[in-house]
């Protein structure tokens, strides 16, 4: 606080109270991230206890994808041609019931998936886990491919269309799906527990995280130029809270065309860049394979040793497609689609690209490039700026502004996530109340220390895997008997637009 002398003129009082009111923010500030961390601490003893060394929300999650895996008959692997058929258009349907198409709605849950977890959730597990984390990456996305199937049938199959809107994703197939197999108290539980922690993880993974990694992007070329307004977070935060609030305001339909729009761009681009720097370090590639291999199987000066490389991996793969968590549902219920079946074998594919693929690439960007050192001080997206910097100097604008517009359309998707679980619960009462707190959260992930933010996000997109996988496996038999109904229809009417699978 400061106080009047007398003599005092207008300069001296003007810069007094700048001082002062910049003192007063950074005290607030440094209290926010301090009350915030100790938050999570309390969050993280609670949801991440660990058995064996594995924290067991993974375990969870990792075996109900392999048991769905086995009960679906691997329908990633057999069910991906299709996939990709219906992703072409070849069986839509302008005039069905929806607010997207099928490529929306695939951009859509991209949007919420492909960004920061790819790029800065690589180079985050590499630093914490070693190279051999990558291995246990690939092996959640490739079971996710199934979890996602899942999920986003019964999406559809118990989605309620209201008027023009759709309503859609676990909060229904919870709730109605268990009622119809006489466990309706256990499903409005798991429905009504899903959509809380959603919307706060949608605050979390889903905001916070992305406003994080690509303000440090963006901090990051701000000090390279000697820009140092664009250096200071809360720069970037503001305006990344402000072109937010721009857009959710919008609703589904709107962002459903912004994600179209970036997405396709923006892994466009960057794959090209990836694949380029690949190419030209061919015949390093199996070395780095080879240290990928060994790397998961005998991890060197790693905490927890191969546990802590596993949980890692599997940590970050499931963060990068979100395959359990069943926030990508959501969008999918609201695809121009009359079969359920059909909507599940589209999202597979979501978890090939942004884990699988990209992922695989990330990683070996960092490790073809010689940037990744075990015990590098880099962090986070920086390690993957560095390393596509190093082979391609313009990669420095660029990997920045794919960063940011990664980081946005995942923010924007994730929000409407959120906001379906409070209406869900609360219809339009004090909506405008949560697009504040998003706005607010999207400024405050900017400020807030990567480590909080990191371990909060984790939190959030797991609990979101502890009822929705719970009623994944409950409800697995019907999804498998109208899979099979589905396949024979297919196989005896391939050209069929309209294969109505009949109710199990």
């Amino acid at each position: 606080m400061f106080w009047i002398e007398p003599g005092w003129d207008g300069a001296t009082l003007r810069k007094l109270f700048v001082f002062d009111g910049l003192a007063t923010l950074n005290q607030f500030l440094t209290t926010l991230d301090h009350g915030f961390d100790v938050g999570v601490t309390l969050l993280e003893r609670t949801l991440f206890f660990k058995l064996g060394g594995m924290p067991l929300i993974v375990l969870w999650l990792m075996a109900g994808s392999v048991y769905l895996t086995l009960r679906m008959g691997f329908i990633n692997v057999r069910g991906l041609g299709h996939s990709l058929a219906v992703l072409r258009g070849d069986y839509d349907d302008p005039n069905e019931v929806g607010e997207v198409n099928h490529f929306q709605a695939v951009a859509t849950a991209m949007s919420a998936t492909v960004g920061l977890g790819n790029i800065a959730g690589v180079a985050i597990a590499l630093q914490l886990g070693g190279p051999g984390a990558v291995l246990w990456m690939t092996v959640a996305g490739l079971l996710g491919m199934t979890t996602k199937f899942t999920e986003c049938t019964l999406a559809q199959q118990y989605r309620i269309v209201k008027d023009d809107q759709v309503l859609g994703g676990p909060m229904y197939y919870l709730s109605q799906g268990l009622s119809e197999q006489g466990l309706r108290p256990m499903g409005q539980l798991l429905a009504g527990t899903f959509a809380v922690l959603c919307m706060v993880g949608a605050l979390g993974g889903g905001n916070m995280f992305q406003a994080n990694q690509s303000g440090m992007a963006v901090a990051s070329l701000g000090s390279q130029l000697h820009w140092n307004w664009l250096s200071d977070p809360r720069v970037y935060g503001l305006i990344l809270s402000l072109a937010v609030a721009a857009v959710i305001i919008g609703g589904l339909q709107r962002i459903a065309q912004v994600a179209s729009t970036i997405v396709p761009t923006m892994v466009g681009l960057y794959l090209t860049a990836a694949l380029w720097i690949v190419f030209h370090h061919l015949g390093d590639i199996p070395g780095a394979m080879g240290q990928i291999w060994h790397s998961a199987w005998h991890p060197v000066a790693i905490e927890g040793g191969i546990v802590g490389v596993l949980v890692q991996g599997l940590q970050r793969g499931v963060f990068s497609n979100g395959a359990g968590t069943g926030a990508a549902a959501i969008a999918h219920a609201a695809t121009k689609n009359p079969e359920p079946v059909r909507e599940g074998i589209v999202a597979l594919v979501e978890p090939l690209i942004d884990t699988v693929i990209i992922c695989n690439l990330t990683a070996l960007v960092c490790l073809l490039t010689g940037v990744y050192q075990p015990g590098s001080t880099i962090n986070g997206i920086e390690l993957t700026t560095t390393a596509f910097a190093a082979e391609i100097p313009m990669m420095t604008w660029g990997l920045a502004s794919i960063v940011c517009l990664f980081s946005f359309s995942t923010i924007i998707s994730c929000f409407y996530y959120g906001e379906a679980c409070w209406r869900y619960l609360l219809g339009e009462r004090g909506l405008l109340v949560y697009k504040l707190l998003y706005i607010v959260g999207c400024f405050s992930g900017t400020i807030i220390s990567l480590d909080t933010v990191i371990r909060f996000s984790d939190i959030m997109v797991f609990a979101l895997g502890i009822p929705n996988m719970l009623g994944l496996l409950l409800l697995s038999n019907q999804v498998a008997h109208s899979l099979d109904k589905y396949w024979k229809t297919k196989d005896a009417n391939p050209t069929s637009l309209t294969m109505q699978t009949p109710a199990p």
